[in-house]
Parts: C-alpha cells; structure tokens; sequence
C-alpha cells in the first residue's frame, strides 16, 4: 500500500538552509534529511511545488487584497521576500534554478531511490500561468475569448498580449485572477499535455495531478460550453494516460479530485483519487457516517488517498482537537488505499501556510504527537497487506455505544490485524466480530503494535462471542493476533 510524505519544497529548504547555515538546494540535501524523510512506513515523497512560478501570476495575486490578508494571517512578520508566487501558476515545467534545477531534482530522486522511496511531482493539467509559453507559442491550447467578453467580464477574462483568453475556473466559483485556461477539449493541448507528462515522468515515479475532475468531458463542458468547442469522443484522461504509460509503464498517477468524482477518474485510468469525503467525515461527523462510507466496494477503497491534512485543508491539529486527531489517524493509516502525510502534521503545527509563500511561521512542536506519529507511521507498514474487511460491532440493550466503534481486519496468509476505535467523545463498549474461523480450541495472544501490550484471550469466546472491547473516549486497539 502507497503512504505518501508532502513536502512544500521550497519551505523545506529554506529551512534547511537555516539549519545548516549555507544555501541547501535539491541537490545537496544532507543524507541525514533523506534518513528523516524517508522514514519507514513512507514510500512515496511528494516535493510539491518544484516547477517554475510564475512573476507574472504573482503580479495579479499581490493586487487581490483577500489573498494578501491570508499572508498576513500565517505569516505576521510577512515581508514582501516571503512571497514566492503560486507553485500552481506554472511558468514552465522546469525545475526552478532556486531550487536546484533539473540536476538538483535528479539527485534528489536518486537519494530517495537508493532508500526505496519513490518521488512524486505536480502536474497542474487545467490552467497555466499568464507568461507561459503556450499563451504565444501556442494559443490553439488555451480558452479564447474576444475583446467584448473582456469588457463585459474583466473578472472572467484577461489579455495577453493583445489576445483575449479566459482566466482559469472551475464550475462553482468565480475565475483565478491569475491563470489561463487551457482547453481540455483542444485534440492539440491533449498532445501537448502528454509530452508534459512524458517529460515529467522522465523525472520523476509518481505524478498528482491538481484538479484532475476539471477536465473530464462532463465537467469541462458544463464549465465552457461552446466556447470550449466540440465534445471529443474519447475523455481527456483515458486519452492521456495510455499514451503516458506506453513509456512509463510504471508511473504512479494520482488524482486530486471532489464532487464524488473519485471512482469515475479511477475507471478513467487513475491510480489512486483523493478521498475528501472520509476526510470531512472524520472531521465533521461521526463513527456511523464514517462507517457507511468504508461499506463502499473494496476495489474503490484501494484506489484512495486517505488523509486528514495537506496544502490545501487546514492543519489537522487545528481541527481535530486532542486524542480525535490520534484516533483518525489511526484509521487513515490502517485503511486500503494510499495514505497521504503532510509535513509538519507529525509535529503538531496549527497554521495552514498559504502556498504563495516561502516561510512559515515558527510553532512549538508537540512532543507527545511527534512520538505517536512516529510509531505509527512505522508500525501501520506491515498492517495493511492482503485481506482487508470492515467488521461488525455488537452490544447490548442497555447499552448501545457499540455504534460508536469502528473495526476492520486484515489477513495475510498467518499474519492477522485487528483495528477497533472508540470514534466518539465517550466511552465505548461492545464485542467486534472476528473474520477468523479457525480460532477455536486454543487460546491466543494480542499484542499492541504501538505500545507492546499484550492480552490473551480464549478462541472459543472470541469465534462465538466476537472480542469484548471497552475503550475510552477516541482511545483505539491496533492489534496482531498469533497464536
């Protein structure tokens, strides 16, 4: 199973520099650091935002005073040096020279390789920067729009060089400021988009693509209608990722997707597709609506990322206070699909940086957590191999906090783990329903994959009876079983 660490590249090194006192780039990050990022349990990292940005998308940005108030709000002693620009307004998919460049990427995809730990890079498929080469070179790729949509829809539209195009959207909120679209349904941006990803392949293991919905045939032309032109036959996706594929026939794609897209961009040839929905489940609901969503079919759930932060949601510290953050993460990390980590989590930080920006403030990392998170991330990689089940939990009439649990399994061959959390703000108590039927006539051992504690318990209660639990509020077992 794919757990995969998020790193904001340029962030990161920054603060490298500062640790090591001279300009760290991609290309000589200490070993140690690589020993750190590439922690058992992690087999993916993702340098998020290495490509070029964009000066003039950050020109159009700095002019929105909302967006500027949000750098202020992360970032109090704010200078106008701590503004980088969009990683998401991309200029050119050229590794930026600040960062090392193309041979600074390179070394660093090879210190991770020699870790057995795969690299993972953007691909922003629905808008590009302003001064990218395309809107000169190459205007056939992008949505048109002519000087009457300009003058009616300024918000909507901008001009490039004496040319009219549309500014990057999704179907539900008003444009970007400060990108273009380009045109999903335009048979030469689709070639265009897989020469992109070819090159991006050549440097790299695994690709998330930002926004990836945007571009389905349904979607785009609810968003563009006619000025989008013919509907193509074939969908953006399955045209681009087979012709990608014939050359990188390993290359992992992942899909930053919503709208309860996921398992259609799955069909559509994605690897794994973000699952927000858990996400906001964990977040804001409870262990019945958690529940319901895992009942999903099992080939949908190994194609998701399960999460409970990254660059865009806010930190997971900030809104899920205390031991609900533990408990949710122990149910990210022990479900199938991927798992995605987002640097900083594992600490304890509070404040969602905005991306524009190259320095975050500094914030007191939580031991406690740290420690946690470091058990977990380590203990989880063997967890989740072979079988994989949702189970059932049972209580009593006079006692109905059974439906506050959460349990699944997973089997491999002799290997047998047990996951059961106590998802609420009150004691739990029930028997979990254990798939093994094998357990009769012998006694056998639970042990506790983060502390080491160990339990015994008879087989024939635990086949006829299921396993009592009583766990405290948001408490959890992660449990081998032998015997």
């Amino acid at each position: 199973m794919t757990a995969i660490y998020e790193i904001n590249t340029l962030v990161w090194l920054r603060e490298l520099s500062g640790r090591y006192g001279r300009r760290v780039t991609l290309g000589d990050v200490p070993g140690e650091v690589w020993d750190e990022v590439a922690r058992p349990g992690v087999d993916t990292v993702w340098l998020m935002g290495v490509w070029e940005r964009s000066p003039a998308g950050l020109r159009i940005g700095l002019r929105d005073d909302r967006l500027t108030a949000s750098f202020r709000d992360a970032l109090p002693d704010l200078v106008p040096q701590d503004i980088a620009g969009s990683p998401y307004c991309v200029r050119n998919y050229v590794v930026d020279e600040g960062l090392g460049g193309p041979e600074g990427l390179a070394g660093a995809r090879g210190q991770l390789a020699a870790r057995g730990v795969r690299l993972m890079l953007d691909y922003v498929p629905n808008h590009v920067a302003p001064d990218h080469p395309w809107l000169t070179e190459h205007p056939e790729h992008l949505v048109r729009g002519t000087p009457e949509d300009l003058a009616g829809a300024p918000d909507a539209f901008l001009d490039v060089g004496g040319q009219v195009y549309a500014r990057g959207r999704d179907p539900y909120f008003p444009a970007w400021p400060d990108v273009v679209q380009l045109n999903a349904f335009s048979e030469d941006l689709r070639a265009a988009a897989v020469d992109t990803l070819l090159a991006i392949g050549d440097q790299a293991d695994a690709v998330r693509c930002d926004m990836a919905m945007l571009l389905m045939n349904d979607v785009f032309a609810k968003t563009w209608g006619e000025r989008a032109g013919p509907v193509p036959a074939e969908d953006f996706w399955p045209y681009v990722l087979p012709r990608v594929r014939a050359r990188h026939p390993g290359l992992l794609f992942v899909a930053e997707a919503y709208w309860d897209l996921e398992r259609a961009l799955q069909q559509q040839g994605f690897d794994h597709c973000y699952d927000k929905r858990l996400y906001d489940r964990l977040v804001h609901e409870d262990a019945g609506s958690v529940r319901a969503h895992l009942g999903a079919g099992l080939a949908c759930q190994r194609g998701l990322v399960r999460f409970l932060e990254n660059h865009d949601e806010p930190r997971a510290a900030a809104v899920l206070p205390g031991e609900r953050e533990r408990a949710a993460a122990v149910a990210v990390a022990t479900l199938p699909g991927a798992t995605l980590w987002h640097e900083g989590q594992f600490d304890g930080r509070r404040i969602r940086l905005p991306v524009f920006l190259s320095r975050r403030p500094q914030e007191r990392a939580d031991a406690s957590l740290r420690d946690f998170y470091g058990r977990l991330v380590t203990a989880v990689a063997p967890v989740r191999e072979g079988d994989w089940r949702l189970l059932t939990c049972t209580g009593w009439p006079d006692n109905d906090t059974h439906h506050n649990l959460l349990a699944w399994s997973w089997t491999a061959g002799r290997q047998r783990h047990l996951v059961v959390i106590n998802y609420s703000d009150r004691p739990a108590q029930g028997r979990v329903q254990l798939p093994w039927t094998d357990l009769h006539g012998r006694s056998w051992e639970l042990t506790g994959l983060l502390d080491g504690t160990t339990y015994e318990r008879d087989g024939d209660e635990l086949t006829d009876q299921g396993l009592f639990v009583a766990l405290d509020a948001w408490h959890w077992h992660l449990l081998s079983l032998s015997g």
